[in-house]
């Protein structure tokens, strides 16, 4: 049975992390809240699962995914148990935890990421919190940004390799990818300013874009374009000089 991925229709949030990776695999999967109510998919029926409270196993939030009878929750939960059976993980158990502990970093930047045009409360609109959104993204561009990337730069220098974990293409290598274009997308002058100090990863950005699977899928209707309901949102006032 194919997976079925559930997250929110119209933007690419961090149900595309999940779907960098069911997509490389080239695994059979379902875009559950994307699909037409007649076929039984549909927004109303991500809603139903978060509804089942009475179920030990429902998710908090989206991204969640079945594989069937195993319900899952949490972007970095979710690589780690598709990681092997598609064939993104490492083999060794060691470095699978290090994979794991990667990917929790890159949901923390993420979070920061949302947090510099929601800073104050979610339940606002940016527009409510613009001054406070001004301060925080001013600190993220300056410390942030770099403190982040200098890590996983660091990190690619001391494996030795073209990848982050080990020597073969991880669903980590992926994660990346996303969160350099989301950067790009959002922060386009403070990553043109900083970027060139990180060439190794560039050049895993590059690997990971042209590897064949990657390709069709940027170049699909299936990758949705960056916008300002997701995660990644380009407010050019949070991205100045």
């Amino acid at each position: 049975m194919p997976y079925e991925l559930y997250y929110w229709p119209g933007l690419q949030g961090r149900g595309e992390f999940i779907r960098l990776a069911l997509e490389d695999a080239g695994a059979d999967y379902i875009d559950v809240a994307r699909g037409p109510e007649q076929d039984g998919r549909g927004i109303k029926v991500l809603m139903g699962v978060l509804a089942e409270q009475a179920d030990p196993m429902a998710p908090f939030a989206p991204p969640f995914l079945r594989d069937g009878t195993i319900l899952l929750s949490q972007v970095a939960n979710i690589l780690f148990y598709l990681g092997p059976k598609l064939g993104l993980a490492p083999a060794d158990e060691a470095l699978s935890f290090v994979a794991n502990g990667l990917q929790l970093t890159i949901a923390d930047a993420v979070a920061e990421v949302h947090d510099t045009h929601h800073p104050i409360d979610v339940g606002l609109r940016y527009e409510d919190q613009k001054p406070a959104a001004k301060e925080r993204a001013a600190g993220f561009v300056k410390d942030r940004i770099p403190k982040f990337l200098g890590y996983f730069e660091a990190i690619l220098q001391a494996n030795g390799a073209a990848h982050i974990v080990g020597s073969d293409i991880t669903y980590v290598d992926l994660s990346v990818f996303q969160l350099i274009e989301g950067l790009r997308y959002a922060f386009p002058k403070a990553m043109k300013g900083t970027e060139s100090r990180y060439p190794r990863l560039a050049a895993l950005h590059d690997l990971v874009r042209l590897r064949p699977n990657i390709a069709r899928y940027l170049a699909s209707e299936r990758r949705l374009a960056f916008n300002e309901t997701g995660i990644f949102r380009h407010y050019p006032e949070l991205d100045e000089d």
